[in-house]
């Protein structure tokens, strides 16, 4: 089976990158992170930036891949506020939504023509690192009314140089403790996610390949959507964290070490 993985990932045709924990951290760039995406892009493979972080908006992570180097296309950037907004469009077309959210995700969401408003029976939660009691009071009231409840992504913490802090899952657990509703949830690891990103290049998922550090998004996500799962150790998870249940399908130290694995098509 170990074989068969790294099989698959020399014919790996997509790769799915996560970035914090994954290629840097804050400011700080991983060894051959770089050099991996310049390396895989010359041997023909295709790449995508998927991030659940959607407290800022892609044009951000764009511009902070190429400041720190990074051989990457605007296009190539997904967010979980990107795959939420497309499922709200198409699922709720024209209906108000009200927003825990950053200004950045405000913006994204206003320039796919998402109506932000307190009149709505439409929640959507998110990494609001502009949170005030008041945007949690006027959700926990509108799904107390029967609003439905929506979360961009479920991560509980999100990396920093200095630490974890706060993310978008603890934030939706305050408003279910206070509701006693449960938010369906996007980003990584559920289907609309993987969905959005097959729409989005045409690459079957028995050819692509995830790679991240987080084992409830990242590795789930490939294990949930029968994509190739791998582990980095540069972020939040480490080896004692990993369980048969919860295992990835290949374990490396950092991103670089997949250089070793790279085929040109």
């Amino acid at each position: 089976m170990l074989t068969d993985n790294y099989d698959r990932l020399k014919n790996t045709e997509l790769f799915i990158l996560d970035m914090d924990g994954t290629i840097y951290l804050g400011d700080k760039v991983f060894e051959d992170a770089v050099d991996f995406i310049s390396k895989a892009k010359a041997c023909g493979k295709k790449i995508v930036y998927f991030t659940n972080n959607a407290s800022k908006n892609p044009q951000i992570y764009y511009e902070k891949l190429i400041r720190m180097g990074f051989n990457a296309e605007r296009s190539e950037i997904v967010s979980a506020g990107d795959v939420t907004a497309e499922y709200l469009l198409r699922n709720h077309p024209g209906k108000p939504v009200y927003l825990v959210g950053t200004p950045a995700l405000e913006e994204s969401f206003l320039e796919r023509g998402i109506v932000l408003s307190e009149d709505t029976d439409i929640v959507v939660s998110s990494f609001d690192t502009t949170l005030t009691y008041k945007k949690l009071e006027t959700a926990c009231h509108l799904i107390r009314n029967g609003a439905t409840f929506y979360c961009t992504h479920p991560d509980f913490n999100c990396p920093t140089e200095n630490g974890f802090i706060p993310d978008s899952g603890a934030i939706a657990a305050l408003i279910t403790a206070s509701t006693g509703k449960t938010p369906k949830y996007f980003g990584k690891p559920y289907g609309e996610s993987a969905e959005y990103i097959f729409n989005m290049f045409g690459v079957p998922f028995e050819k692509t390949a995830m790679v991240g550090d987080r084992l409830y998004t990242d590795i789930a996500f490939g294990k949930n959507n029968g994509i190739l799962s791998i582990l980095v150790l540069t972020g939040e998870t480490k080896k004692a964290d990993i369980k048969e249940t919860n295992a990835p399908d290949i374990i490396f130290g950092r991103i670089g070490e997949i250089l070793t694995f790279l085929v040109k098509k």
